[in-house]
């Protein structure tokens, strides 16, 4: 979908004016009264349900937020920067000492529930106008819906929902849906896509029979739902047209995008530059350039802020001899030693970065280098397919044989042969692959959600406090405007 971003510039930038910018105002219900266009006027033709739906991708984007924030939050990283009070909520979140009044979460609640709303509209009208492969683009709006709801329900538990768009006043009267109730509505939005939708989409990036699939394979798990987890994995397994890429190196290069590990990502361009003021108005991964070496100068990678910094425990988790080490951690210093580059040290400097996601060399972009890198978010990859296959066959206590040969083809590729094997069951291997979980996904934000759900987190995450940090606060301003509607989550 990167072409499809870029050759859609001006059609996103008719959307944004048509359907609202993303949130940048005190409450997400704000942003509801912009997309109040007349329907009369619009849903009358293919284009215009196709211009809407590039709309309800656009907020793919801002996620970069969610993958940081997935990493800082957990074991991985620490937050970094240039100082303690650099980016303040992200401090806090990695401290876990956050409160409700945090701009950064403020924003990811807003921004999910900007991508809900737009994905509502074109299902409200999803009946008002009939031509040949509407079932697509509601099966991919859909999807979208499903994923946008899934980010808000695992950051912050129950929450309003809604199946058509967010109307002022629903406030204070809407209530915070019980997690049970959000999931079976992605769950009935997932399987309405898996039926629609084909392993090939009409354009690259666009979601796909796959990308439902997996998700909803994910949802499940996140509810231990391990026999429905199973069940709809392994069928993506044996009959999706997926594989793990053989050189592991290759995956998070700019020619490594949409391979055929990728079952969904999310698609990042130059097409279009952002202010620190707009961060969520890039078209670019923002991530990229937080994540990046300070002051940077040397070969091949060039310069960042020093965020979400890799540490020490996460680069020994590594087994001698895991070839994917040295691609997803840079050692800074043992770099800038054999290519003579040269580097600063900012807050809590580690020594190592997130080499999957720092900026290249070469690096199109047509604004700030840090807010517009085209590098793609390889939102579901198939090793996470097989490795969340190999969790539910495991702890269902359904066929632990075959866990073990998901565990081991991860494994196979990542130490080059098949030496390495897993042979364990039962608990230990439950550890095995939980361990083979971090290693292989460091630095795509799925690291705290896997401590949550599986009720590791306290013991693994300093300043965890169990039955507080297992969701996130409610941003302040929407407990306010709800007149007492909606209460806080526990013990903030």
């Amino acid at each position: 979908m990167k072409k499809y971003i870029n050759k859609t510039v001006k059609s996103i930038l008719l959307v944004l004016v048509l359907f609202g910018a993303n949130s940048c105002g005190d409450s997400y219900l704000e942003e509801v009264d912009r997309y109040s266009i007349d329907s009369e006027n619009y849903f009358n033709s293919e284009d215009d349900y196709y211009q809407a739906l590039v709309g309800a991708y656009d907020l793919l984007q801002s996620t970069y937020l969610n993958v940081i924030l997935g990493e800082i939050a957990s074991d991985n990283t620490l937050c970094g920067g240039e100082s303690a009070t650099d980016v303040i909520g992200w401090q806090q979140i990695d401290d876990m000492i956050h409160t409700p009044v945090n701009s950064q979460l403020k924003n990811l609640w807003d921004w999910m529930y900007a991508g809900v709303n737009r994905a509502n509209f074109i299902l409200e009208f999803q009946d008002k106008t009939d031509f040949d492969g509407r079932e697509i683009i509601i099966g991919e709006a859909r999807f979208l819906r499903a994923y946008y709801y899934f980010e808000l329900v695992k950051w912050f538990g129950p929450i309003p929902l809604k199946e058509t768009r967010f109307q002022i006043g629903d406030e204070t009267s809407l209530p915070r849906s019980a997690v049970s109730d959000v999931y079976a509505l992605i769950e009935d939005d997932l399987k309405y896509a898996i039926d629609n939708l084909d392993y090939t989409a009409p354009q690259i990036g666009r979601a796909t029979k796959g990308s439902a699939q997996a998700l909803l394979g994910k949802a499940y798990l996140y509810q231990d739902k391990f026999s429905e987890a199973a069940t709809v994995l392994n069928n993506l397994i044996e009959n999706g047209p997926y594989d793990l890429v053989t050189d592991y190196d290759t995956i998070f290069e700019n020619e490594g995008e949409n391979n055929i590990e990728s079952v969904f990502e999310v698609q990042y361009s130059d097409a279009e530059g952002a202010g620190f003021d707009c961060l969520q108005c890039s078209e670019g991964n923002v991530a990229v350039g937080f994540n990046g070496i300070r002051n940077y100068s040397g070969p091949f990678f060039d310069s960042g802020f020093s965020f979400n910094v890799p540490t020490q425990e996460v680069v020994d988790a590594f087994e001698a001899d895991d070839l994917r080490k040295d691609v997803a951690i840079l050692d800074i210093e043992n770099w800038a030693a054999l290519n003579a580059a040269t580097f600063g040290t900012g807050y809590e400097h580690t020594g190592y970065y997130n080499r999957k996601y720092i900026a290249r060399k070469g690096d199109l972009n047509t604004g700030d280098q840090n807010l517009t890198n085209p590098n793609n978010y390889r939102a579901i990859r198939f090793a996470d397919v097989l490795l969340m296959a190999a969790e539910a066959y495991n702890r269902g206590d359904i066929d632990d044989t075959k866990a073990q040969q998901f565990l081991n083809r991860v494994r196979a590729r990542a130490f080059g042969d098949n030496n390495h094997e897993v042979t364990s069951t039962g608990a230990a291997l439950t550890d095995a692959i939980a361990h083979e979980r971090r290693v292989e996904l460091v630095g795509e934000g799925h690291r705290f959600f896997d401590l949550v759900r599986t009720e590791k987190a306290a013991q693994e995450i300093d300043g965890f406090t169990a039955g507080k940090h297992e969701v996130f606060p409610i941003p302040f301003e929407e407990i306010q405007f709800s007149n007492g509607n909606w209460e806080q989550n526990p013990n903030y």
